[in-house]
C-alpha cells in the first residue's frame, strides 16, 4: 500500500493547525504542524520529505510571503492562506511562488479539494507517453518526465509546479493562440475555480524566469496576442 501524502500545515494558531491537521488526516494525509518558520524548517529539513504546504500568510518570525520566495522552485507545492483576501494579496502570493492562495478563515472542505488539485498537477508528469517526453524548442529543451527545463545554454531553469504545467501546456499547443481560459484548463484541470488574472501572473513569472537565463529573447517565446490570449511562438519537436 502506498504511503499518505505527506502534508505540512504553518499557522501560528494551535486551533488552526489542529483543526486542519485533524481533518486533512480523516481524509487520508499524513499531516505534522509548524507554529513558525523555525519550526517549519527543522521539520523541511528531516526525512522524509513533505508533498504539498499549507502556509499561513503572517507568522511571527517570518511571513509567508518571504517563506514561498525562499522555498519556490524547490518541488514542493505551496498553498497560502491568509485572513487579507483581497486580489492584490492573491496576486502578491502568486507571484512569490504559491501555487494556490485561499482567503481565510475557508472551508476545510474547499482547502481539501485545493490540495488534492494542486497535489494532482504536481504529479501530472509522471505518466506521459513516451513520444513526448522530451519537448525542444528554440535551442531549448523540456523534459516532462524529469520535469525539467533547460536552456540553449544547458542551465537549469527552477521552476514551480504551476510555472512547469503552463509550460508545458505551451509546448503541448505551440504556434497556437491559448486563451485565459484555455491556459487555466490545460494547467490546473477543467475543475478550477481560478481566475484568469492569475494566468497572467504566472505567465509574467514564468517570462522573468526564462529571460533571467536566455536573455530579452527567451522572454519572447511567449507572446502576447491582444484580446485573445497568449502563445508559444517556436516550433516544438518532441522525442
Amino acid at each position: 500500500m502506498a504511503a499518505p501524502p505527506r502534508l505540512l500545515v504553518v499557522d501560528d494558531d494551535p486551533g488552526l493547525r489542529e483543526l486542519v491537521g485533524s481533518f486533512l488526516t480523516s481524509h487520508g494525509f499524513h499531516v505534522e504542524g509548524a507554529a513558525d518558520a523555525g519550526e517549519m524548517d527543522r521539520k523541511l529539513a528531516a526525512e522524509p520529505p513533505f508533498d504539498l504546504m499549507v502556509l499561513d500568510q503572517m507568522l511571527p518570525d517570518e511571513d509567508g510571503l518571504s517563506i514561498a520566495r525562499r522555498l519556490s522552485g524547490k518541488g514542493m507545492p505551496i498553498i497560502m492562506l491568509s485572513a487579507i483576501g483581497a486580489d492584490t494579496d492573491r496576486i502578491v502570493g502568486l507571484e512569490v511562488g504559491a501555487d494556490d492562495y485561499l482567503a481565510k478563515p475557508c472551508n476545510p472542505r474547499e482547502l481539501l479539494a485545493r490540495v488534492r488539485a494542486v497535489l494532482r498537477r504536481s504529479h501530472a508528469g509522471a505518466a506521459v507517453e513516451a513520444p513526448s517526453v522530451v519537448a525542444e524548442f528554440a535551442g531549448w529543451r523540456l523534459d516532462i518526465l524529469r520535469r525539467e527545463i533547460r536552456s540553449p545554454d544547458d542551465v537549469l531553469v527552477s521552476l514551480t509546479d504551476g510555472e512547469f504545467a503552463l509550460l508545458r501546456a505551451f509546448v503541448e499547443h505551440p504556434q497556437r493562440v491559448l486563451s485565459r481560459d484555455q491556459l487555466l484548463e490545460l494547467a490546473r484541470g477543467p475543475a478550477s475555480d481560478s481566475y484568469d488574472r492569475a494566468i497572467d501572473v504566472q505567465i509574467s513569472r514564468l517570462r522573468r524566469k526564462l529571460e533571467q537565463v536566455g536573455g530579452r529573447q527567451a522572454a519572447d517565446l511567449i507572446r502576447t496576442v491582444r484580446n485573445e490570449g497568449y502563445m508559444l511562438s517556436a516550433r516544438v519537436v518532441r522525442h
